[in-house]
């Protein structure tokens, strides 16, 4: 049994960082619903699922630490059994970086063309859901702290097809956007934007997943992969939001101008500076497309 220290200071830190993304998130989603109100319907409506899910799963990780810590308090069972609602974890965490990762393969088709690599990001996807699912259900079949080893199968199955996809959806972005560039000035500088905003977003939910995977490997029997665990859901929301609420500075920058219609944000728009066009920035579909089903 590891000590109330390595047991309950992992949770309480990752619970902490929980609450200061989900306050970022809250900016995010609330600076999307004022800017896009002319995006499509379902991504609005993925927007608006995230938001829901985030805030159950905030109040998850309020109810995780409570019932240790104030419930049970000075109780042998705060140190014996998993907080009722850690079950709920796992399978809240696949339900928001599920739809995400499925998203971005549908960026990746739109870009490469290729529905090969969009389906392996699916697949890897939907076994990180099967995998976040299987958790669950061992977690609420074993309840106790010293039986945690037993969850490493599913939680491996689930983090490692989850940061897989996360690498291969980053990867691929970048090595497309990349061969993408036009020799016009205003058009890179958009598209080496996006390319690192790839990068900085893709890589920091595979590097807390990786970590996530290290720590509950190499330290079965403490909780320190939890600082990486209870924060991962809400730096795949962000992500997403920050990927989204940043298409009209990298537009603007680039001299191009979107034209809104009812459907979304299309990608017929006029340029601003000579030589920049609506079919030169089209290229980096990766912004331009939220508006098609």
């Amino acid at each position: 049994m590891p000590s109330v220290r390595l047991l309950f200071g992992p949770i309480l830190i990752g619970v902490f960082l929980n609450m200061i993304l989900y306050g970022v998130l809250l900016v995010q989603i609330y600076h999307y619903h004022l800017t896009y109100k002319k995006d499509a319907p379902w991504i609005k409506y993925l927007v608006y699922y995230l938001f829901a899910v985030e805030t159950i799963n905030t109040a998850c990780d309020i109810a995780i630490v409570f019932q240790p810590l104030i419930d049970n308090f000075g109780k042998p069972e705060a140190t014996m059994y998993f907080p009722t609602m850690f079950a709920a974890e796992p399978i809240v965490i696949v339900a928001i970086s599920t739809p995400i990762q499925l998203f971005f393969a549908w960026r990746i088709k739109l870009l490469t063309k290729s529905n090969i690599l969009a389906l392996i990001v699916c697949a890897l996807s939907i076994t990180s859901l099967a995998g976040g699912a299987w958790t669950t259900g061992l977690l609420v079949k074993i309840k106790l702290f010293s039986r945690k080893p037993e969850l490493h199968w599913p939680a491996l199955v689930w983090f490692l097809s989850a940061c897989v996809a996360d690498v291969m959806i980053t990867v691929v972005l970048v090595f497309t956007l990349s061969k993408r560039k036009t020799g016009f000035v205003a058009t890179d500088g958009a598209i080496e934007k996006i390319i690192r905003l790839t990068v900085q977003t893709g890589m920091l939910t595979a590097f807390f997943a990786i970590g996530d995977v290290i720590f509950f490997m190499s330290l079965p029997h403490t909780a320190l992969n939890f600082v990486w665990d209870l924060a991962l859901s809400k730096l795949y929301s962000n992500c997403l939001l920050s990927t989204l609420n940043s298409r009209l500075s990298i537009q603007s920058e680039s001299g191009f101008h979107p034209t809104y219609h009812k459907q979304g944000v299309s990608s017929s728009g006029g340029a601003r500076r000579p030589g920049v066009s609506a079919a030169v920035f089209s290229q980096s579909k990766f912004l331009s497309h939220c508006d098609r089903s």
